[in-house]
């Protein structure tokens, strides 16, 4: 079993207030359960209205599949027009067999 976690680090510029920061939020986390089948959450940022920090979970067999999964959702931030990506980082978790 193979799990790592992707943090996506946001700027929305076009965020007038926390309501404004929410639905883009809200649409780029259920849009990824939906879409591609990882847990996602906002994980950081909270009560900045235009930062936000998201966090995606994948697990799979494989690390390639794993990694294509979160390459994908990856993708999908990067081409949302209402976002800018201030950084990404992933973390591999050590399961034992």
């Amino acid at each position: 079993m193979e799990v790592c976690a992707l943090t996506v680090e946001l700027h929305l510029a076009g965020s007038r207030s926390l309501k404004d920061k929410r639905a883009v939020v809200r649409h780029l986390l259920d849009t990824a359960r939906r879409r591609f089948g990882v847990a996602a959450a906002e994980v950081g940022h909270l009560d900045r209205w235009q930062r936000a920090e998201l966090g995606f979970a994948a697990v799979g067999a494989t690390v390639s599949h794993v990694e294509e999964v979160l390459d994908t959702v990856e993708r999908f931030i990067w081409s949302n027009p209402e976002v800018e990506v201030v950084s990404t980082a992933r973390g591999w978790l050590e399961v034992e067999d």
